[in-house]
């Protein structure tokens, strides 16, 4: 008989909060393993890293690499944060010192071959001689990926491709996927040959695995909150003959001393990189989430002149405090921290009005959010450049809005994703500017 120990974890998003406690969890762990000579394999699923973290903004993900070597992580895929959250040249250095794979069947260069750093599948071998196939495939936004240089292909697609082929040189398949569970669900049914699916994305998590066929699903969560671990038992033949998954709460992980200092410790070194001067204001800017602020209104104009379109729409949640005196790159990231990009679409001049008058809804302005890129709470009042209104008529830039004529309006894409809006923007094309963040627009903005 042979046991095979699988840790993983997804969706940390830059939560070092938890790190500490993990870190030694996953090293205490493959020590007991390797003292029973069992074999033991490390997988993160994907979103490692994300740049509202001074310590990812400042390292551009470098410094969130070197976590998972010193955790002697066996092989990742990646998520949206590492691929289309970064700029070209950032995530083609990203794992330029990773002492693990990067394994990425969807995932090419604009020629159609995979970058150096990608490997689509490895076969990893156990003591016993187990052939153990591994695959990663990631969450296909391939507009976005086209626009930052790269090419992402459809992921079921791509592993019709492969599956044979690492079937035949495989005793068990792992796939690493960054697709949610929903897909997971369909893979599983329609890849009965692949042993594990370990699973990100949509954040889920499952406690105890979940098997569709024959096909143990593993999955943990969000943010460090739980480290999951898949246990295979094996034949002399290499034949699975039991296989589980549980998941570890990581608070309920043995604590270490001075754990707060440790995590500190990658903040605050990230916060001194960033401590580099943009701007000094001769008079503060404030936020406030209710009501259209100064600040908010720069951010909007800056917007609309960046995109160089008729008129811009904002949220007033998107700014998370107010500036003052000598303004840092690290200010700006606290204040807008979120992973958003500037966005234009063409509208009718009555399609611009109905968008209006929707954004003035009590409901939507004390709407939560989670997700979408949005790093802050409620999405606020919707706060405007070049559009008012006077007696319930509709003005664009001074002059009465005409109903047949195309405008351009610059927003934040997470109003373009279809949660917003619904009757007007998802049916629209989109024009994404990207590597650009909207915090990056603002130090543009001051900067001038």
């Amino acid at each position: 008989m042979e046991t095979i120990h699988i840790y993983h974890t997804n969706d940390v998003h830059s939560h070092l909060e938890n790190w500490p406690r993990i870190k030694k969890f996953l090293a205490e762990q493959q020590e007991r393993h390797h003292q029973k000579e069992e074999d033991v394999f490390l997988f993160d699923i994907g979103d490692f890293i994300d740049r509202w973290h001074p310590f990812t903004e400042a390292t551009r993900g470098k410094g969130n690499i070197d976590l998972l070597n010193e955790s002697h992580f066996t092989a990742v895929t990646i998520g949206n944060n590492e691929g289309v959250n970064l700029p070209f040249e950032d995530l083609n250095e990203l794992y330029e010192n990773a002492q693990f794979d990067v394994l990425l069947a969807n995932f090419f260069q604009q020629n159609g071959s995979h970058p150096s750093w990608v490997k689509p599948y490895k076969i990893y071998h156990s003591k016993k001689g187990t052939r153990v196939g591994v695959i990663g495939l990631t969450a296909p936004f391939a507009h976005l990926y086209g626009l930052l240089g790269w090419k992402v292909t459809e992921p079921i697609e791509e592993l019709k491709k492969w599956i044979e082929k690492v079937k035949a040189e495989s005793d068990v398949i792992i796939l690493l996927s960054h697709l949610g569970l929903n897909v997971d669900e369909s893979i599983a049914a329609e890849f009965p040959d692949i042993d594990v699916i370990l699973g990100s994305h949509t954040h889920h998590y499952l406690e105890k695995g979940k098997l569709v066929g024959r096909t143990l699903l593993g999955a943990a969560g969000k943010y460090g909150y739980f480290v999951g671990e898949v246990t295979l038992n094996l034949n002399e033949q290499k034949i699975i003959t039991a296989k589980e998954a549980i998941l570890y709460d990581s608070k309920e992980l043995p604590a270490l001393n001075h754990e707060q200092e440790l995590s500190d410790a990658y903040f605050n070194k990230g916060k001194a990189l960033l401590n580099q001067k943009v701007t000094t204001l001769a008079n503060p800017l404030t936020s406030d989430i209710f009501h259209e602020t100064e600040f908010s209104l720069l951010l909007c104009r800056a917007l609309r002149e960046w995109c160089n379109t008729d008129c811009a729409m904002i949220n007033a949640g998107l700014l998370l405090g107010g500036v003052s005196g000598e303004v840092t790159v690290y200010d700006l990231l606290e204040i807008c921290p979120h992973p958003i990009n500037p966005c234009v679409v063409e509208l009718t001049g009555k399609e611009l009005e109905e968008i209006y008058w929707q954004s003035k809804d009590e409901g939507l302005v004390h709407k939560h959010i989670k997700g979408l890129g949005f790093r802050g709470t409620l999405l606020g009042v919707f706060v405007f450049d070049r559009i008012i209104h006077h007696k319930e008529v509709i003005f664009i830039n001074g002059t009465e809005v005409d109903y047949e004529k195309i405008y351009t309006l610059a927003l934040p894409d997470m109003f373009t994703f279809g949660h917003f809006f619904k009757d007007i923007l998802p049916q629209k094309e989109k024009k994404y500017f990207l590597p650009e963040f909207l915090r990056d627009i603002l130090k543009w903005e001051l900067q001038k």
